[in-house]
C-alpha cells in the first residue's frame, strides 16, 4: 500500500466488522492497475468534479482524490458511509451522497464551470441496466462514463450493429454515446470474487446524435419494441406498436427495408424510423 493511501478491501472489511451484501452485489475492486486505468481515463485534476456511482469502502475514491478532483460519491449502504466518512471524511474534495444511485439528480453535478462532469462507477450487475437508463436520462449534463460492467454486457455494449451481441440497450445508448473498453477485469480483481469476469468501458458523449428524434422516450419505445421480438422481420417486430400497415408506412418514410430483422439496424435507422413515427402521428393529429 503506498504512504497515504486506504487499507485494502479486505483489511478494510476486517477493520469496521463488516462483510460483502451478496444480495447487493457488492464486489469490491482491490487490484491497483483497474484504479489506474479508470482514475487515467477520467482525466482527472485540480478543479475537476467526478461522480462516483457505488464508493463502496473508498478506494478508488482515494485514487480520485488524489487527483485533485472533488468527488461526489454515491453510496446507499449505511455502513459503508460509515467507513467512507471514518477514512476519507477529512480529505478535501471528499463529499458524501448518501443515496440510492438509480434514483440520484446527476444533473446537480453539473455547474458553470463544470458544465458536463464524468460519471465513474462499478455497477452491481443486477442493477446495470437501470443505472444505464438513469444516466441516459442525464446524456446532456454529464461527461464521460467510465463504468465497470459484466464483461458479457461490455461485449455486448461494444458491439456493432448485424452482429449476434448486439441489442436494444447497445442501440439506444450509442445514438448519443460512442462506446470503447477501456480494460478487462478478471473476476480475482475482487473481493469477494464474483462468478464472472467485468471489464471497464467508456461512454463518451458524441458532439451530435447519431439520428435526431423529437421524442427520445419514443425512441426508446420503438428500440425496446423491435428487439423485444428480435427474430422476427422489422415489420412483424413493430407490429405491437402499430397496424403493420401503418408500420410499413414508416419503414417506407425511413428508407428502411422492413423485411430485415432489427439487429441489422444502427441508430441512424431506427431514428429515421422515430422521426416517420412521429411524422405519422402529427399527421393524424386533427386540426383545430
Amino acid at each position: 500500500m503506498s504512504p497515504g493511501r486506504l487499507a485494502t478491501p479486505r483489511e478494510l472489511l476486517r477493520r469496521y466488522g463488516l462483510s460483502a451484501r451478496h444480495s447487493w452485489g457488492q464486489n469490491f475492486l482491490h487490484e491497483v492497475r483497474i484504479h489506474d486505468a479508470i482514475v487515467e481515463a477520467a482525466g482527472l485534476g485540480p478543479g475537476s468534479r467526478v461522480v462516483e456511482i457505488g464508493a463502496g469502502l473508498g478506494t478508488l475514491t482515494d485514487r480520485l482524490l488524489e487527483t485533485g478532483a472533488e468527488v461526489w460519491a454515491i453510496e446507499r449502504d449505511r455502513d459503508l458511509c460509515g467507513v467512507l466518512r471514518a477514512e476519507l471524511g477529512a480529505r478535501p474534495g471528499f463529499r458524501l451522497r448518501e443515496a440510492d444511485a438509480v434514483k440520484f439528480d446527476y444533473s446537480s453535478a453539473r455547474d458553470e464551470d463544470r458544465p458536463r462532469p464524468p460519471i465513474i462507477g462499478n455497477l452491481p450487475y443486477q442493477l446495470t441496466g437501470p443505472l444505464l437508463f438513469a444516466l441516459l436520462a442525464h446524456d446532456a449534463s454529464t461527461g464521460p462514463w467510465i463504468i465497470m460492467v459484466q464483461e458479457e454486457v461490455a461485449d455486448r455494449l461494444c458491439a456493432e450493429p448485424g452482429s449476434r451481441t448486439y441489442g436494444g440497450v447497445t442501440a439506444m445508448l450509442s445514438r448519443v454515446r460512442s462506446i470503447a473498453t477501456v480494460c478487462r477485469a478478471p473476476r480475482g480483481c475482487f473481493v469477494p470474487a464474483p462468478r464472472v469476469d467485468s471489464a471497464v468501458i467508456r461512454l463518451d458523449p458524441l458532439p451530435s446524435p447519431r439520428g435526431e428524434v423529437a421524442d427520445a422516450e419514443g425512441y426508446r419505445v420503438l428500440v425496446r419494441t423491435a428487439f423485444q421480438r428480435r427474430r422476427k422481420v422489422l415489420s412483424n417486430a413493430l407490429s405491437a406498436l402499430a397496424p403493420r400497415e401503418q408500420v410499413l408506412a414508416w419503414c417506407a418514410a425511413a428508407g428502411v427495408d422492413p423485411r430485415i430483422r432489427p439487429e441489422r439496424l444502427g441508430p441512424e435507422e431506427f431514428a429515421a424510423l422515430q422521426r416517420a413515427r412521429e411524422q405519422a402521428g402529427e399527421d393524424e393529429e386533427p386540426s383545430a
